[in-house]
């Protein structure tokens, strides 16, 4: 939208307009190329999947959905990462309806609930959630999916391990209305690969509006009446391209598939900006196995969110401080600084065991969904990873800003920004207080076309000249890098009419190698709301400092003197005055975002 961030941008940008045109191109370009990673069974190693394949699949499966009268139909997709489900996804969002992402840990009321919103009456989901689906009237077609045992191959039958009719009698229990239709993703795929040899081209010829409704995605609230937010083909693809103008992905990167795949997050920049590019994704087994998979892998990209990196951040900063050499990793670093400075980066010889650590290849982090900590951010850097923090929302499928991969020298002066605005769009600021801090607003052809049926919350936060209040709070610094401060709703006013923000105490007190996770809240005290915090305590440094394993007094206690000390640091009004030690996890979504409303009943 506008020239002044130009400088910025990467200019080899291959022009899409709808997910098909996107699929289509790549095939043509890296038809040969590995798309995807899979296993055959747990523990195996990781073999490929071609984009010539992919197409393949997609077209088999799309052609059995119109042949089962699913033509523009919504339709659900829920499950873990993987194959099928990204498949199942582009099946429908290219020629067959409307998807429908649902979060696989949601339960079974909340599910129905999602579905009846988003008018579902046929899903897609892995074997082990379907079960969930149990005592849902309405549901007509429940097509399932397995993670492990993907044909690598069109010359290969599809194989399904899985018995229908046990899975049948799983879902339709508690059925009132005649129970729903159960099929094997793969006996589909089969049908469809038939359906095409054959001469059906149904899916193939079909037409897709690049400003139709494509996909429904629930942003949050999953009882009464959730909001499903409408995006469209330009919607997606034109952030797709966005992004590539600040992160340069290369043909022969690899990502580790991590977060949830609903989630628009890790669905637009993890799965399809990936394959816009040409490059492969490979499906991690599970969060337990998140480092042995990145070994098995050797991804040389990750996209997470700040919550990953943090723990990372801690687990090398314990291992150095268990050895003594707090001082010598230290000395290392600033040698290492010094060393770049004038030109010289040995980042990742010297800091060679981190890195391997992290699987060895590891180039590129995106993170965003909440934010990172500048420590943190300039430590990776200074391991010779290059982190690029991102900001955005459902509603904006989901970039609206980025730190711009080729700023290196901006980026990590600047850590704490969330980067300029992305080339499409444009930002303002809006009611700004004395220091420049104000509502963030952004206008863009990746916004929403509104809340599914929701005409009035639509109207709440979109201007009539397409200006949509984000509900965050932030300022631009004179270069017009964005700096967020927290969110609207948040803000605690004090008894004298004084601002704090919840998240800039936050991100100061993290900063304690005593504090794992923290959540400023307002605590109500003799009628009067004061600032207190809930805090999850590095429970291992806490040991190390007393000589002892902690008592529970005693690790109230000393948190409560950790707080005061760092408490000096903070105008008065800012100040900390009521401490909790949480012996639970916070609740969290399943980006690892603290529910702040779910986690303010502590007393």
């Amino acid at each position: 939208m506008s020239s002044r961030f130009e400088h910025y941008w990467y200019k080899d940008i291959r022009e899409i307009t709808t997910l098909k045109d996107m699929l289509e191109g790549s095939v043509r370009l890296y038809g040969k190329n590995p798309a995807f990673w899979v296993k055959q069974k747990r523990g195996a190693a990781y073999e490929a999947i071609t984009y010539t394949l992919l197409a393949h699949d997609v077209d088999a499966l799309g052609t059995k959905l119109w042949e089962m009268g699913l033509s523009g139909q919504r339709i659900a997709v829920m499950g873990r990462g993987a194959y099928e489900w990204i498949a199942s996804y582009l099946a429908v969002v290219n020629g067959t309806g409307v998807v429908v992402p649902i979060d696989k840990e949601l339960t079974g009321p909340e599910i129905g609930n999602l579905l009846r919103t988003a008018e579902c009456g046929t899903i897609i989901c892995d074997q082990a959630d379907c079960g969930k689906l149990a005592g849902l009237d309405g549901v007509r077609n429940v097509i399932v999916t397995e993670f492990y045992g993907d044909r690598l191959d069109p010359s290969e039958v599809p194989v399904s391990r899985l018995n229908p009719d046990v899975l049948a009698e799983k879902v339709n229990a508690g059925r009132t209305d005649g129970g729903a239709a159960v099929y094997s993703w793969r006996a589909l795929l089969a049908e469809g690969e038939k359906l095409l040899e054959n001469g059906d081209r149904s899916f193939r010829d079909a037409a897709v509006d690049p400003d139709g409704l494509a996909v429904i995605l629930f942003t949050s609230g999953t009882t009464g009446n959730p909001k499903g937010v409408m995006l469209s083909h330009r919607n997606i693809t034109v952030n797709i391209m966005d992004v590539c103008r600040i992160a340069y992905i290369l043909e022969s990167d690899k990502t580790l598939s991590i977060l949830p795949i609903h989630h628009t997050y890790e669905c637009t920049l993890g799965m399809l900006l990936v394959l816009y590019r040409g490059a492969s994704t490979a499906f991690c087994e599970g969060m337990k196995y998140i480092s042995q998979n990145m070994k098995e892998a050797q991804n040389t990209v990750v996209i997470v969110v700040p919550r990953v990196l943090e723990m990372i951040y801690h687990r090398v900063e314990h291992g150095i401080r268990k050895k003594g050499k707090e001082k010598a990793f230290a000395r290392i670093v600033r040698l290492n600084r010094g060393l770049k400075s004038v030109g010289i980066d040995l980042s990742r010889r010297i800091f060679r065991q981190v890195l391997n650590g992290l699987g060895g290849k590891l180039r590129l982090v995106i993170t965003g969904a909440a934010a990172l900590s500048p420590n943190v951010l300039r430590m990776f850097e200074d391991w010779g990873i290059t982190v690029l923090q991102g900001y955005g929302m459902t509603e904006c499928t989901p970039l609206i800003a980025g730190t711009p991969m080729s700023a290196k020298r901006e980026r990590y002066r600047k850590a704490g920004s969330v980067g300029v605005p992305v080339e499409t769009g444009e930002v303002k600021i809006v009611d700004q207080d004395e220091s420049g801090i104000g509502e963030i607003l952004y206008r863009g052809p990746n916004v929403m076309l509104g809340y599914y049926n929701m005409p009035e919350e639509t109207a709440a936060v979109m201007e009539p000249d397409g200006w949509m209040h984000t509900g965050d709070l932030g300022f631009q610094d004179p270069q017009g890098w964005l700096y967020l401060t927290g969110r609207k709703k948040n803000v605690i006013v004090t008894k004298t009419g004084e601002n704090v923000y919840p998240e800039e105490i936050e991100d100061y007190i993290n900063e304690s190698p005593y504090i794992d996770e923290s959540m400023v809240f307002p605590y109500k005290e003799n009628g009067e709301e004061i600032v207190g915090v809930q805090l999850l305590p590095v429970k291992e440094a806490v040991a190390e400092a007393l000589g002892h394993e902690p008592s529970e007094e005693e690790l109230d206690r000393f948190m409560e003197e950790q707080i005061s000390s760092l408490n000096q640091g903070l105008a008065v009004y800012k100040r900390i005055r009521k401490v909790i030690v949480r012996r639970e996890d916070f609740v969290r979504t399943t980006t690892r975002k603290i529910r702040r409303m779910d986690n303010m009943d502590v007393e």
